[in-house]
């Protein structure tokens, strides 16, 4: 089986890829990899010295959990043990401080991070909100992890689906369905009711679109859109390289098993 891969569209934290030559199978098997076996670093512990805030304890430990870090693969690795996270270890821990006491919100980027190249990935998301005279001061430890064990882990969402292909025949009235088509997907050009080749991907009204008029038609190819995005602990890039590698090496623990 030969496999081909073309990028649609990419952009910050977010690529389409069409997958020539290959089935939902691989596809599934890429997302599932994506949402369980990638690992990132999450804050796992917390130690409140100092909670002002209108958030009860657990509920401020809760929101640092799902706050993503920027995780460097290749400084840190999975624990081999329970022994390496409580005693701290480097290579899979991170220790992250937020001391803050002023009156307004309390944003990631005045976190501080023992690992410069490891910080919270969006620098203006809010944590929580202090009054005049209230503080908050928090040592957080992050660990690696599978998303798998827990969503905070996952690196990112991936889905995939047919490649569609929408038709336009003879229709009835071009102006009226040319209005219809919020998205951009069915224009006029020269009197005639066009498909935008670049807007049918991103499309969710194909459908939709099917039920105005007959003459349009929606088929499916035997390719499949790949979506992937990011939720900022690695790019795109790093998510796909590591899925295939972590791929590789479970294809080859099998063979060994065989």
């Amino acid at each position: 089986m030969s496999i081909k891969l073309e990028k649609i569209k990419a952009k910050e934290n977010k690529i389409t890829l069409l997958i020539k030559g290959s089935n939902e199978v691989f596809a599934n098997t890429i997302r599932r990899l994506v949402l369980e076996e990638v690992p990132t670093l999450a804050v796992e512990d917390v130690e409140i010295k100092d909670n002002g805030s209108a958030l009860y304890d657990e509920m401020l430990a809760l929101r640092l959990g799902l706050v993503p870090i920027k995780t460097d693969l290749s400084s840190y690795r999975l624990p081999e043990n329970e022994t390496e996270i409580e005693e701290r270890s480097a290579r899979c821990t991170l220790q992250l401080k937020l001391k803050v006491a002023k009156k307004g919100y309390v944003l990631a980027q005045e976190a501080t991070s023992a690992d410069p190249s490891c910080t919270f990935a969006y620098p203006k998301m809010p944590i929580t909100k202090l009054l005049a005279k209230q503080k908050v001061d928090v040592t957080m430890y992050a660990v690696m992890g599978k998303g798998k064990d827990h969503a905070k882990w996952a690196p990112g969402w991936a889905f995939f689906k047919r490649e569609p292909v929408l038709k336009v025949g003879n229709v009835k009235d071009p102006q009226l369905i040319a209005k219809q088509s919020t998205d951009n997907v069915l224009k006029i050009k020269a009197g005639k009711l066009e498909v935008n080749d670049k807007k049918v991907y991103e499309s969710n009204l194909l459908t939709y679109y099917t039920e105005l008029d007959e003459a349009i038609t929606l088929e499916q190819t035997d390719n499949i859109l790949f979506n992937l995005e990011s939720w900022g602990q690695l790019s795109c890039k790093e998510i796909l390289t590591t899925s295939a590698k972590i791929l590789i090496e479970k294809v080859e623990e099998l063979e060994a098993l065989i």
